[in-house]
């Protein structure tokens, strides 16, 4: 399907090898195994992001099923975030870094000339690792992107309940909507972070170790919120937590960081696979190294 990412008024509002030990993960710390088929909504292919003349990822080549939660695992400095970015583009705001290879959104490149990176920013959400409300009331942080964006909205107040709604918030906010967002918990602010970019009628939402600055209770809800949230949209998420990664993810993609001559470490893709597979069977030994905690 073909859907053009040129900027435009949004008016839609419904929008391992056998001699290997197998690697024991207790079959319900596991997500629900993915369909056998489904629809891709973003490729990776041949894809290395640079920063200068430094490569920080090499050869990244993996595809992103609709409406599933996809991981991102590995040791730091492996590349998961500077992939996750590359998705919506926000590495195009740090200076110097750059893209090659091919990320495509319905077979279109998001990184061709007359694709504008706002409309694919709004298409493809983002939530970050720390929260981060704006310092206005939870009804304005709710609203900001649908009137920045120039979304047509019959009726603000419904498309903001409907955010909080899908963000599990609502009943717990609803009778102060003017308080500043800054108020919450911060269990709370991550999501109303996620409420205003739903808010916006994303079909992608990457997360960026959304839960690593939350206590367990806060963290519970934000897993479960994701269950609920991958019914509508599709998730793409970077996590050291690789338990969290197996009881959430359909498929998970494992990094690592080889290390040149120089000394350099450079990220790279190992393994890409069903979840439950991947930490049950993993095919590579990095891989099965990695979650049986040898290294990382």
């Amino acid at each position: 399907m073909h859907i053009p990412l040129r900027f435009q008024e949004v008016t839609d509002m419904t929008t391992a090898t056998s001699e290997r030990p197998t690697v024991h993960v207790a079959p319900r710390d596991l997500a629900p195994s993915a369909p056998a088929s489904t629809a891709t909504v973003m490729e990776l292919s041949k894809v290395s992001v640079y920063y200068g003349n430094y490569q920080a990822v090499r050869d990244t080549s993996l595809a992103i099923p609709q409406n599933q939660i996809t991981a991102m695992i590995g040791p730091s400095g492996c590349g998961k975030s500077t992939i996750l970015r590359s998705l919506n583009r926000m590495n195009d705001l740090i200076p110097g870094a750059r893209v090659t290879g091919s990320v495509t959104y319905h077979g279109q490149d998001v990184y061709a000339k007359d694709v504008d990176p706002i409309e694919v920013r709004r298409r493809i959400g983002m939530v970050f690792q720390k929260p981060n409300p704006f310092p206005k009331s939870i009804y304005d942080n709710v609203a900001y992107g649908p009137r920045v964006t120039g979304m047509t909205v019959s009726n603000m107040d419904d498309l903001v309940e409907e955010a909080l709604v899908g963000a599990a918030l609502w009943d717990e906010v609803k009778d102060k909507l003017k308080t500043s967002g800054l108020a919450l918990s911060g269990g709370q602010q991550q999501r109303l972070c996620i409420a205003r970019t739903i808010a916006v009628r994303p079909e992608v939402i990457l997360m960026d170790e959304p839960c690593s600055a939350l206590d367990p209770i806060a963290t519970n809800k934000i897993e479960d919120l994701m269950h609920q949230l991958a019914q509508t949209y599709t998730l793409v998420i970077v996590t050291h937590n690789m338990q969290q990664a197996a009881r959430i993810s359909h498929h998970t993609a494992f990094f690592t960081a080889d290390v040149d001559a120089a000394g350099e470490r450079h990220g790279r893709l190992v393994e890409f696979d069903q979840t439950g597979r991947l930490f049950t069977n993993p095919k590579d030994k990095r891989t099965e190294d990695y979650i049986t905690g040898r290294f990382g």
